[in-house]
């Protein structure tokens, strides 16, 4: 950081008559903000750990952006989503540097956003793109790649999201040579590791700092430089972004990636050979064959079968792991092969090991789960609890770790998220919304619905949906637990209704969520993706409406893996785990609605259980105090005041 004439509080900061009420064009006081600023301030300084649930309208990117650029640590902000890391780089750190001067900072993304200058140089020469569109795109590439000093691909905006060429010259470490390669000097990698190091602000997110955490230590290497302390935005997602990085993961698509990147770089380099096709052309075909006698249904199943599979298809398991030894041996034994076989050698040998540990491995702290999705199946390892894991790695190793989230407090309390996460000693703090939810929001739940488990729920909720959306003149969100439920309704919905609809799956969920935007009064019927990190202020969205209270799916394997854990522990995890779950999910998917002051509108939640039953009041209470009412003639009253 540049120096100052004077050290900073950040009371000097954020007070009434502070340095924020002369910068910022719209400045307001917020008493909230100041509180949250000064308890990461202390934290930091002190060098404890801090959980704090910052309402909607605190201001909290500020709150924690300054406290930790003015701590004079090395400080990583990790966030839950590519897009709020790009806002913080792109436009909350610009405004900072207007007024403290230049900033050492930066934000780093996984390998696979950077394009690879070697392979890009190698594709002008080499037949690796396929069709007009990979040849479109490459020359959209190329010309971007000339000018670009970052290579991250969220700068090429003319890029299909979904384009096949990229992931043909992306900087994935598994075709990366490192020192050896001739562009390493000026590779974008290189450049993002020599800028972090210079940086005393790393904004990350979630799933980078996690691939990171566990790498640590070993021959890997590290990702990110040593620092002192770290925060977590939406820090209520980590225990799942952990607990994908602390387990295995092995699939059919991987070994078919596998198999095209030998083939691909085989042709580039001119070493094929009728050896190396044969060999490759047995794996592909003995991973095929392993993976069909897995044989699970679409979706997430659990699977405790491996020893009764090994019992009858062991020599079809064997045959996949010699496969890819052979594969390693092979790339290994020819002469005429560049460095870059290295890398595909590593590859290989670690798909052994980690199939290995799903199929032989019978330890008790995991979940071993099968997902199918079309013609492609994962084998996923799951640590049941990830708090230990935390508790060694994290909390015990930094020395500060700041969580904070709009969502973290159950029932004005942080001991969920406390025990989930594995926190001890930690300070807590509760800022409460800046907004005046009881006057801008309503929440409505009809008396008059089934209960959801009955059959007749769906038909009534539709019948309900659109009554609902004639009274709010579309400018709605309709959000479900479950896709099949999602299609079902909106099958029902959409004909009845005036108002252009969208559903998700349809389109990529940006563009569905541009032309929501575009297109007044429309109605977005969608799932879990867009119950958080959805911004739209305004009366384009005016109503929320919310099926079912959001129970975690109980027979999804790593949800009944935890139950059974908690139960076996003698606890009771409806209570323990799954209400506080669904209450921390419930106040992300009403928190869509109002995004600013002037924002007003309906919420309506169709589950009813929340005013029938004992545990229902842990909903109300972790929820802001809306206004509430149970008549739909309340409703209509609220839309014709809002007019």
């Amino acid at each position: 950081m540049a120096p100052s004439t004077k050290p900073l509080t950040v009371k000097q900061f954020f007070g009434r008559k502070g340095l924020l009420s002369e910068w910022h064009p719209n400045y307001e006081f917020r008493e909230g903000q100041l509180r949250m600023a000064e308890t990461v301030e202390s934290a930091l300084a002190d060098k404890r750990h801090l959980i704090v649930e910052a309402g909607t309208g605190t201001g909290k990117t500020l709150a924690y952006l300054v406290p930790a650029i003015l701590s004079g640590k090395r400080v990583i902000v990790s966030t839950g989503t590519k897009n709020l890391q790009e806002q913080l780089y792109f436009k909350d750190i610009p405004f900072l540097e207007q007024h403290l001067g230049k900033l050492r900072t930066c934000y780093m993304k996984g390998r696979a956003n950077y394009a690879c200058r070697q392979k890009i140089y190698d594709a002008e020469k080499e037949p690796i793109l396929t069709g007009l569109e990979e040849v479109a795109d490459f020359q959209i590439i190329r010309e971007w790649e000339k000018t670009t000093e970052t290579g991250d691909r969220a700068e090429i905006k003319q890029l299909p999201e979904n384009s096949s060429t990229w992931a043909k010259i992306d900087a994935r470490a598994e075709a990366c040579t490192g020192q050896k390669c001739t562009q390493f000097e000026r590779c974008f990698i290189t450049q993002m590791h020599i800028k972090a190091n210079e940086s005393d602000l790393i904004i990350v997110n979630h799933h980078l700092f996690f691939a990171d955490l566990n790498v640590k230590g070993d021959e890997r290497g590290a990702i990110l430089p040593d620092y002192s302390a770290v925060i977590f935005d939406e820090a209520h997602e980590i225990e799942d972004t952990a607990g994908q990085y602390f387990g295995v993961s092995v699939s059919s698509s991987q070994i078919e990636d596998f198999s095209r990147d030998v083939v691909i770089l085989s042709n580039r380099k001119s070493f094929n050979s009728s050896e190396l096709d044969n060999v490759l052309m047995t794996l592909n075909d003995k991973a095929a064959n392993f993976f069909v006698l897995i044989n699970a249904p679409e979706g997430r199943t659990g699977y405790r079968a491996q020893d009764a599979f090994l019992e009858h298809h062991e020599e079809a398991y064997r045959n996949v792991l010699y496969a890819l030894e052979i594969v390693a041996l092979q790339l290994e034994l020819t002469k005429s092969a560049p460095d870059e076989v290295l890398p595909l050698m590593a590859r290989a040998r670690d798909m052994i090991k980690r199939l290995e540990f799903w199929m032989e491995s019978r330890d008790k702290r995991y979940v071993y789960w099968i997902e199918r999705r079309g013609r492609r199946t994962f084998l996923q390892a799951t640590p049941i609890d990830v708090s230990a894991m935390l508790d060694e790695r994290l909390f015990d190793a930094v020395d500060s770790v700041v969580l904070t989230s709009a969502t973290l407090a159950v029932a004005g309390g942080f001991d969920f998220v406390q025990q989930r996460l594995g926190v001890r000693n930690a300070r807590t703090e509760l800022v409460e919304s800046h907004f005046d939810h009881h006057a801008q929001a309503l929440l409505y739940v009809p008396q008059h619905l089934p209960d959801p488990r009955n059959q007749a729920f769906t038909s009534a909720a539709a019948l309900e949906i659109v009554e609902l959306l004639e009274l709010s003149k579309g400018r709605a969100f309709v959000l479900f637990t479950s896709y099949t439920q999602m299609r079902t309704i909106y099958d029902r919905v959409s004909m009845e209704i005036p108002y252009q609809t969208f559903l998700q799956g349809t389109a990529p969920r940006s563009a569905l969520l541009a032309e929501f935007l575009a297109t007044p009064h429309s109605v977005l019927f969608a799932t879990s993706s867009f119950w958080q990190g959805v911004d739209v202020p305004g009366e384009q969205l005016s109503c929320v409406i919310i099926d079912k209270l959001p129970f975690a799916v109980p027979n999804d394997p790593v949800v009944e893996a935890r139950i059974s854990a908690i139960r076996a522990e003698g606890r009771e995890p409806f209570r323990e785990y799954q209400i506080p779950n669904a209450a921390i999910a419930l106040k992300q998917g009403f928190g869509r609605l109002i995004r600013s002051k002037s924002d007003r509108g309906v919420l309506a939640l169709l589950d009813n259980r929340i005013t029938k039953t004992a545990y229902g009041q842990i909903f109300f209470d972790s929820l802001p105090h809306y206004s509430f009412t149970m008549k739909r003639d309340d409703v209509a009253k609220w839309f014709d005041k809002l007019k």
